[in-house]
């Protein structure tokens, strides 16, 4: 790949747009049909399609959460190890000096300040996704699955094998 075609490339990976790209590498074309065509052009060259292929299926991965991501997730938030930010607003009365010494009034005046703190996983939250790994791991079924090739099911009649329904 030349060096046009890498910025090509890696300009079209931003937002897969191809005319954009086609401007981005080589500046010196003004119209959109004619980056247009030669983008289109470009990405049927199989050396940067193999490279764009390649830096989409790299980009999938790194955003894509697998069922183990999702496990160690629930797993974290069950034991409470996962937290989570909240703001907390505290007020505390606002004392007021004149002339240097304090002072107050009969209306009190608050200060307000916003912290933000580190809480635990809720209750609910733990108690939520326990049930969800439960599920994953079957803990809890009323399904029982039975197997068997040597179970005969008769459903009705009085077990006689001979039952005939012929008249004679």
């Amino acid at each position: 790949m030349t060096p046009k075609q890498q910025i090509f490339a890696d300009e079209y990976l931003k937002d897969l747009n191809g005319s954009r790209a086609y401007k981005v590498a080589y500046p010196h074309v003004k119209k959109d049909g004619v980056a247009r065509a030669n983008a289109s052009r470009l990405l049927t060259n199989a050396n940067i399609k193999q490279y764009i292929d390649g830096q989409l299926e790299k980009m999938h991965q790194e955003r894509t959460a697998t069922a183990q991501d999702v496990i160690e997730y629930l797993s974290r938030v069950m034991n409470r190890k996962e937290t989570e930010d909240q703001v907390v607003v505290t007020k505390k009365p606002k004392v007021l000096t004149v002339d240097g010494e304090k002072t107050t009034y009969d209306k009190v005046v608050y200060e307000e300040t916003a912290d933000v703190i580190e809480i635990r996983t809720k209750v609910s939250d733990a108690n939520k996704a326990a049930e969800l790994l439960g599920k994953r791991y079957s803990l809890w079924t009323d399904k029982l699955d039975i197997q068997s090739s040597d179970i005969n099911i008769v459903i009705g009649g009085d077990g006689d094998d001979n039952d005939t329904d012929s008249e004679t």
